[in-house]
């Protein structure tokens, strides 16, 4: 690395190839990811990038819109601005899963079945990993949770951000950053799809006395149970969304559970927390 302006410059090779900003991206996404400039960090201004990548004004502004598209840049103006690595979230993943899953028209059915997998696997790894302050954290963010639902009239927004924190909390008890990546993009994409639990009186009260029942169990060290707190949860979204329920779900056809209660290819009755 060079100095310049007392600001240490990166170690870029001139731009090449048929597109120019592209491979510009590409260069600063690799300096970003091999931890050459962190979050928060500033990259080089754009004269000094025109004068490392040897191409014009134009090529690097592509390039710097490009990568905040896909969050890796923060743009800031005035006196202190420029371009800053931003801390990565799960935000625009979410966004982009989002798109993806409804550009390919994959059925609510497919989706709540892969939730319901992973919060199957959160769940044993909570318990087992999760500290003791966590479980409680946890068990007390679901009771308040719960106070709130009761009141009258319920808002519905406070109501949605304390069940996403929830989410986010359980998945990180798991102590795996995949599972915390994941639960936050799914969050962010399909946080509707839970938010119509809220919408109704009677499957708010059972969904927040899940999400009690659920905390509780985890925080208890009970797998078995807290297994089948989470086969409960989407048991309910199953069925609300299978009604109609949320802004912009139709109904949905799912598989009926055998009268007798034998073998169905309906869902697995068990479910909570998500």
């Amino acid at each position: 690395m060079s100095q310049a302006n007392g600001k240490q410059l990166l170690s870029f090779i001139p731009a090449q190839g048929g597109r120019c900003s592209e491979d510009v991206a590409l260069q600063i996404e690799a300096a970003i990811v091999s931890g050459a400039v962190r979050p928060g960090e500033s990259l080089p201004s754009e004269r000094e990038m025109q004068a490392l990548f040897r191409t014009g004004r134009g090529v690097i502004r592509e390039a710097l819109r490009a990568l905040k598209e896909k969050g890796l840049l923060e743009i800031r103006k005035g006196a202190r601005g420029g371009a800053f690595v931003r801390e990565p979230d799960g935000s625009n993943v979410g966004r982009s899963l989002a798109l993806l899953l409804k550009l390919h028209h994959v059925s609510p059915e497919h989706v709540i079945e892969f939730r319901e997998s992973m919060d199957r696997t959160i769940t044993v790894l909570a318990i087992a990993r999760g500290e003791a302050s966590e479980k409680q954290r946890l068990l007390s963010g679901a009771l308040r949770l719960r106070e709130a639902a009761r009141r009258e009239p319920p808002d519905l927004d406070v109501l949605a951000e304390m069940d996403r924190d929830l989410n986010l909390s359980f998945g990180r008890m798991a102590r795996n950053p995949v599972f915390e990546w994941v639960m936050s993009a799914l969050q962010e994409g399909f946080g509707s799809r839970d938010h119509a639990l809220y919408e109704d009186a009677e499957f708010r009260e059972q969904t927040t006395d899940n999400w009690v029942e659920t905390a509780t169990r985890i925080a208890a060290g009970e797998p078995l149970k807290a297994l089948s707190s989470i086969g409960h949860h989407y048991v309910l979204l199953r069925r609300r969304i299978q009604a109609g329920g949320g802004a912009g779900l139709a109904p949905t056809e799912f598989p009926s559970p055998c009268p007798d209660g034998g073998e169905h290819a309906g869902p697995v009755q068990d479910s909570g927390a998500a």
